[in-house]
């Protein structure tokens, strides 16, 4: 038999040598937030888990335990049955529940006793979530970052696609939060991730960068859409060098009627968010904006709304909260195209290749 435990603190920095990391918890716990990689193997699914909490409560502890070990051990035999039997005796998991070790105790002792390593996170998720938030604060200020500004449909995010496939390090913080970050943001269909796996998806693209490259990220506010990017993170990119990306006004326009086609296909949709500007912009203005956008006049009310409503905000907030903005250098793709933004993408990885050698 090969059990043992190690604390959530090595747990961070031994992640990736195990072949396997199970999460022992129900469905539920699961799909809010998980180690990164983590596969779900419910000891007690989410109809059971809650029924052998309510056996707790109304009837007592023993009688709770008996089911609950039943129902455990049905589950586990599935598990196996469906994951384990084709694993080579050098297999290593590394299992953990939610604080206790039950759930995944049950679980890890029964693959030690077949003859596997397994290893046991000391606290479960709730250690390993601590531990990952101090360790953030740890990582960001030691990124050389390169914060990309640029007025709203400049077309930050292609450039940021482009730059990671110029082979650049890119952190794209809307892509982990499933959001555009601005009022018109929220993608239909797409929901949010929780803020504990917003905040496990961005520790775990920090913890894979090479201090020694630049990483480039979008100047980002404190909030994407629904949840909160980590305070140091933050304070790291608005120390942090800019760049401020140009497109004429034309080519701005026509790029959020392409990323935005959703809200072109569906003008009511557009409408419902248009509503949101009304204590900015007065009740008239978006009335307006919404006539317009019912009689198919859209790229008026997304000139308008680009001219009048988010570029004197974002210059402001730029000059407020980047320190290094007054000093940016200006960058200026050919057009909006896939292409250009490649081109400039590989201009800016080569420019950052001969600042490194020099």
């Amino acid at each position: 038999m090969s059990l043992t435990t190690i604390t959530a603190e090595e747990a961070l920095q031994q992640l990736d040598v195990f072949d396997t990391i199970i999460d022992a918890r129900s469905e539920d716990e699961y799909a809010e937030d998980h180690l990164p990689g983590a596969v779900n193997w419910p000891t007690l699914n989410n109809h059971e888990r809650k029924e052998i909490g309510t056996l707790y409560k109304q009837v007592n502890a023993f009688e709770a335990k008996k089911r609950g070990a039943a129902m455990a051990a049905r589950n586990i035999s599935m598990h196996i049955e469906r994951e384990v039997l084709d694993k080579p005796k050098g297999w290593k998991p590394l299992a953990y529940c939610w604080r206790g070790g039950k759930r995944s105790g049950s679980l890890s002792l029964i693959l030690s006793e077949i003859g596997f390593r397994v290893t046991l996170i000391e606290g479960g998720y709730k250690a390993f979530r601590n531990a990952l938030l101090e360790d953030i604060p740890r990582l960001a200020p030691k990124l050389d970052w390169r914060v990309v500004c640029g007025t709203t449909g400049s077309g930050k995010t292609r450039l940021l696609q482009a730059l990671a496939e110029a082979g650049t390090q890119v952190l794209d913080l809307e892509a982990l939060a499933n959001h555009r970050s601005s009022v018109l943001g929220a993608i239909p269909g797409v929901p949010q991730p929780s803020q504990k796996h917003f905040d496990s998806l961005i520790w775990d693209a920090l913890r894979r960068f090479d201090p020694t490259r630049p990483v480039f990220v979008e100047s980002e506010s404190k909030k994407v859409g629904n949840v909160a990017v980590p305070a140091a993170l933050i304070e790291a990119m608005r120390a942090a060098p800019c760049l401020n990306l140009v497109l004429p006004d034309n080519e701005r326009v026509a790029l959020l009627m392409e990323d935005y086609d959703f809200f072109v296909r569906n003008r009511e949709a557009f409408c419902e968010r248009l509503d949101a500007l009304t204590q900015l912009r007065g009740k008239q203005v978006v009335e307006n904006w919404k006539t317009q956008v019912r009689e198919d006049r859209i790229e008026p009310v997304v000139r308008d709304l680009l001219l009048s409503h988010y570029d004197p905000m974002y210059v402001q907030s730029m000059e407020r909260n980047f320190k290094q903005y007054d000093q940016a250098q200006t960058i200026s793709p050919k057009d909006r195209s896939a292409l250009s933004m490649l081109a400039l993408a590989n201009a800016l990885a080569v420019q950052q290749q001969g600042l490194a050698a020099a």
